[in-house]
């Protein structure tokens, strides 16, 4: 399981994947529960990777649905 800490960290890793997100717009994102994630203790987040990528495709997907 591929995981990372902190939302910087997952900036880092979505523009890797062509995929850029703010951290601010991440955050917002974590307070409406759209976007998967694990609090581990009080400030520190954690992202499994697999669940991004799943995330990814899902968005893309509405992206092309809005599209059409």
């Amino acid at each position: 399981m591929r995981k990372i800490q902190g939302i910087s960290n997952l900036v880092t890793y979505l523009e890797s994947v062509n995929y850029p997100v703010a951290a601010e717009q991440i955050t917002e994102l974590m307070l409406k529960r759209k976007i998967p994630h694990r609090k581990a203790y009080q400030d520190i987040v954690i992202f499994n990777l697999e669940h991004i990528d799943w995330w990814i495709a899902e968005q893309q997907k509405q992206q092309i649905n809005e599209n059409t």
